[in-house]
């Protein structure tokens, strides 16, 4: 499985991977998708757990979240 590098890439794939996401979901992953700056260890943690959630790859470590 190929791993994320990036996690504006990572997030844009749970939103458009058609996932039955809750509304604080989708707008923590939009807000995330669009910027550029490094997410915190907090937010890349919940990104982390959506990833695994939705059956898509994990941030590859050495990445930018």
């Amino acid at each position: 499985m190929i791993a994320f590098n990036d996690h504006r890439a990572a997030a844009m794939a749970v939103l458009t991977s058609g996932a039955n996401l809750r509304p604080r979901e989708g707008q923590f992953l939009g807000g995330l998708a669009f910027d550029a700056n490094p997410p915190t260890e907090k937010q890349a943690n919940w990104l982390r757990i959506l990833l695994d959630k939705h059956g898509l790859p994990p941030l590859a470590d050495g990445g930018d979240a």
